[in-house]
């Protein structure tokens, strides 16, 4: 089951013209779309056995040029909705005591990058909720899995995926303008190709125990291995400061 909002359900139906796929109205943010939709998938096939977790929307922009807002619709797409659907399936899978959740995160959910204040702070909300949750429903049966691709042809740089920040402070003019030319020149130009990256989580959710976590394209694995030799070299820097902050037992004042 995948939660999908980037075209009309019209278009999906017409387009796939499979027997045994059942296309449902599902919009994230809404609580009664997701349990609707979970209710029609088990009515049709009788169990829901995979739900990937995978709408999304990119709201571009500095943060102070960002609205509220913008900030909260941000997080209701890639964080809350993602939350609305997992709570609707988990009664099923729990009943089952079998499921595979899979929640498409993205390399900016491993570490955060100018002009994508909003869209870092809810790829990270969202591994935060599917580390935790995984401890919660593996004594059900119930896996997760946090995919972190990088850059995917996919419709998320599209116009009608993408939402800018109106220009307000001076300030973020020049490197506002690099950021645009940049964000706008990547659409239609992503390396990664989501065919094959949609076979490769065919192919997870098909493992016995699936990895918790599938670091997608070769530009991913860059962001992934940057990020740990950043927190390698955090750690030592601070190692002497940060093991002396333990009580001193056994001292007197």
């Amino acid at each position: 089951m995948g939660s999908v909002v980037a075209q009309p359900i019209e278009t999906t139906r017409s387009t796939t013209g499979n027997a045994i796929l059942l296309a449902v109205k599902l919009d994230v943010t809404s609580r009664a779309d997701a349990e609707a939709a979970v209710r029609a998938a088990v009515d049709r096939f009788g169990r829901i056995d995979v739900l990937v977790n995978n709408a999304a929307s990119f709201y571009a922009g500095y943060f102070e040029e960002l609205t509220p807002e913008q900030m909260e619709r941000q997080l209701a797409a890639s964080l809350i909705g993602p939350m609305n659907v997992t709570r609707a399936v988990l009664p099923v899978m729990r009943k089952q005591r079998s499921g595979r959740i899979i929640s498409i995160s993205s390399s900016a959910g491993l570490s955060g990058f100018e002009f994508g204040t909003a869209y870092a702070a809810s790829k990270f909300g969202l591994e935060g909720f599917m580390d935790s949750l995984h401890a919660e429903v593996a004594p059900f049966g119930i896996t997760t899995t946090i995919v972190n691709p990088g850059f995917f042809r996919t419709e998320l740089l599209t116009e009608q995926s993408t939402n800018y920040a109106e220009p307000s402070i001076q300030d973020y003019d020049e490197r506002r303008a690099k950021m645009l030319e940049f964000w706008k020149a990547q659409n239609g130009n992503q390396s990664g190709d989501p065919a094959k990256l949609a076979r490769a989580l065919i192919a997870i959710a098909s493992q016995e125990l699936p990895s918790r976590r599938f670091i997608a394209g070769a530009d991913a694995i860059g962001t992934a291995q940057q990020r740990v030799a950043d927190l390698k070299a955090q750690i030592e820097t601070f190692r002497g400061l940060s093991t002396s902050l333990a009580f001193d037992e056994g001292k007197g004042s």
